[in-house]
């Protein structure tokens, strides 16, 4: 059962009207990365456990991959990105309860419920001026404790690949309202009740992953 949101951030609107017709082609359109995605998915959820929050899970290519040992809410702005996440949810092994919310108000979500949190490639999708409201928001829903594992894109410093993506950048902020020049990892270290305990690069130095934990001695 799909919950509905009661609210939405007003900077958050062109992203549900964009991915009304983005959802119709994600899977397509995506397939030429998912080649390199497919294989980091196992590594970046399988060893997660407890209850987790997948915010931003897009069409579902992640569900397979968690631990049975997972309560999971899958949550997503748009209704037409969960519909089909749901039918990739067939092939899961853990519980699934799917959410549209935005991730900068989480007014369906408590405070302290998850003992995870993690989220790939949304921030970069935000606005960038929103993003700290949703940063906030992870810390607020994460347990103290608790952990968080994002995975980013930015700018290459390497000539030929930030040529390549300088190339498709218009494309991919018209179909995806992503951009390679957020700073995610700068806002996340800034934030409160967030603390980053390290990063790496998957893949050349645009793919960031940064993790982190929301310390136990957090008073809400």
């Amino acid at each position: 059962m799909i919950q509905h949101p009661q609210s939405l951030h007003e900077k958050n609107r062109p992203n549900l009207r964009r991915y009304r017709i983005t959802a119709l082609f994600y899977d397509l359109l995506d397939l030429p990365w998912e080649i390199i995605y497919r294989k980091w998915r196992p590594i970046l959820v399988g060893d997660v456990r407890g209850t987790v929050l997948e915010a931003g899970v897009g069409t579902g290519r992640n569900l397979r991959y968690y631990h049975r040992d997972v309560t999971l809410t899958a949550m997503d702005l748009s209704p037409a990105m969960l519909r089909k996440a749901q039918k990739r949810a067939r092939d899961a092994v853990c519980s699934i309860d799917f959410v549209i919310d935005d991730a900068c108000l989480m007014t369906s979500i408590p405070s302290a419920k998850y003992d995870w949190i993690i989220s790939l490639f949304l921030c970069c999708v935000m606005p960038e001026e929103v993003q700290p409201l949703a940063l906030e928001q992870f810390a607020r829903v994460l347990k103290p404790g608790g952990h968080f594992r994002l995975l980013e894109m930015l700018y290459s410093r390497i000539p030929s690949i930030r040529k390549r993506q300088e190339r498709f950048a218009g494309f991919v902020e018209k179909v995806y309202g992503a951009r390679f020049d957020r700073n995610t990892l700068q806002l996340v270290e800034r934030t409160p009740g967030l603390e980053v305990t390290g990063t790496r690069f998957l893949k050349d130095d645009s793919y960031l992953l940064i993790e982190g934990t929301k310390p136990a001695a957090t008073i809400e």
